[in-house]
């Protein structure tokens, strides 16, 4: 057995020759993130590409790289990190992964490399492609708006007699996992659960089978390697880009907030904090009531105005910040939106449904006559066989789709959960208020 020696981010390693850097570089506490590499497929699949490093200067797939003599391997580098972060990013943004709503969610893959890489939001517009699920399957239910096309079920799920259960269907963006209902059927319920662990994420499920467990049972929820998130600056690249895509509401390039770095005002005294929940449900601002008797201690620091917590309803002084649960589906919430831009220095984006649109997005890959003809004309819940979809002038306009909050107005910061945890909240607040040290801890750091 040969041995050679390679350099990984300055450190000397010495391993067989030939061995897949992905399990040198674990063996060495050295972490690679991967949604599809398997160590006993060969060769690896090398289609997420979340792995990248540099070998003697060249980007390549980390699960491709077998170790030589003499190589110069970079891991771990500001560049590499943010590249990966772009991709993950990027995989959020084309599939519709809504996690509070996915069985996987606490064991998924994707959703453990985003916490990993710190991601609050992604930069790219989310695509809501209409993905078609498959319910046709014996014993599973194939949820392609999940699917990140790993490829690892059709390498992995076999039939006693060795045939292929899924296979990859079309090409470029089109491409999909199809499956062989004939070769299903013949799978065992424990083939078909094996399956649905395999997939790193939640796009395979089976009929009767659940994969959700309490919050700390679950494998991603406490990661030793990652005790805090990393702590990078949204407002470098979380601005809106000026452009309004709320239906003739007009352009907000978002810098009328007299403040325009994203900072908090020199003002003295008490800080002001204001808070509105737009298309939502109302969980964030019950979450920031989650503090307790924490409360007492903030009051003797902020002051509340224009909030549900104490019912201003309109502002009576200028804000240091401003937190918004909900995202935009109708003309209402686009000129609130708007006000609070105006009217706090800071504006933060709190939950799901203010960074991408959350549940309230999921009628967004249906077009929006469709969902009013739905709700109002073939309701099963309509009284007296009425068939009217309201029309008022005095109801606001209903949106083509639900907007994410900096599609609108510019976003200083992003607080991801469904709903972030008080801990998660506040930490955040008083670092933008005060300054204060900010560390997140990684188990407060989720999207559901």
């Amino acid at each position: 057995m040969d041995i050679v020696s390679c350099n990984i981010d300055g450190r000397e390693i010495r391993a067989r020759k030939g061995e897949n850097l992905v399990q040198v570089a674990e063996k060495n506490g050295i972490f690679i993130p991967s949604l599809c590499y398997y160590p006993h497929i060969d060769p690896p699949l090398a289609t997420c590409r979340v792995c990248s490093v540099k070998v003697d200067g060249k980007a390549r797939a980390a699960c491709l790289v077998k170790v030589q003599e003499g190589m110069n391997i970079e891991v771990d580098t500001p560049a590499l990190r943010e590249s990966r972060k772009a991709v993950v990013e990027m995989i959020f943004a084309e599939g519709n992964h809504f996690c509070p709503a996915c069985e996987k969610s606490g064991d998924c893959d994707l959703q453990h490399l985003a916490y990993r890489a710190g991601i609050r939001h992604t930069r790219f517009p989310h695509l809501f492609k209409d993905h078609i699920i498959d319910f046709n399957p014996k014993r599973m239910i194939l949820e392609h708006n999940r699917c990140v096309l790993c490829r690892r079920c059709i390498e992995e799920v076999l039939t006693d007699d060795g045939h292929r259960v899924f296979t990859s269907s079309d090409r470029g963006n089109r491409t999909h996992i199809a499956v062989d209902y004939e070769q299903e059927a013949k799978l065992s319920r424990e083939q078909a659960v094996r399956a649905m662990h395999i997939c790193p994420v939640g796009a395979i499920i089976v009929r009767g089978e659940s994969m959700t467990r309490p919050f700390g049972d679950r494998k991603y929820d406490m990661d030793m390697d990652a005790t805090y998130v990393p702590h990078d600056n949204d407002n470098s690249n979380g601005n809106s880009n000026g452009n309004d895509n709320g239906n003739d509401n007009g352009n907000d390039n978002g810098n009328d907030n007299g403040n325009d770095n994203g900072n908090v005002s020199g003002r003295t005294g008490k800080k002001v904090v204001a808070t509105t929940s737009l298309a939502g449900c109302f969980g964030c601002h019950m979450s920031m009531l989650d503090i307790d008797t924490g409360l007492l201690d903030l009051i003797e620091l902020v002051e509340f105005d224009k909030s549900p917590i104490n019912d201003i309803k309109q502002f009576s002084r200028r804000a240091d910040i401003g937190l918004i649960e909900g995202g935009c589906c109708n003309s209402d919430n686009i000129e609130v939106l708007r006000e609070f831009r105006k009217m706090c220095d800071v504006l933060v984006c709190v939950g799901e449904c203010a960074i991408y649109g959350g549940l309230p997005a999921l009628r967004n890959n249906v077009p929006l006559e469709e969902c009013l003809e739905e709700a109002y004309l073939y309701s099963i819940t309509s009284e007296n066989d009425e068939k009217i979809i309201p029309a008022d002038e005095n109801i606001p306009k209903i949106l083509d789709k639900v907007y994410a909050c900096h599609e609108i107005v510019r976003i200083d910061y992003f607080i991801p959960g469904c709903p972030p945890s008080a801990n998660h909240i506040w930490t955040m607040v008083k670092n933008i208020l005060f300054n204060e040290e900010y560390s997140i801890l990684y188990s407060d750091f989720k999207y559901d």
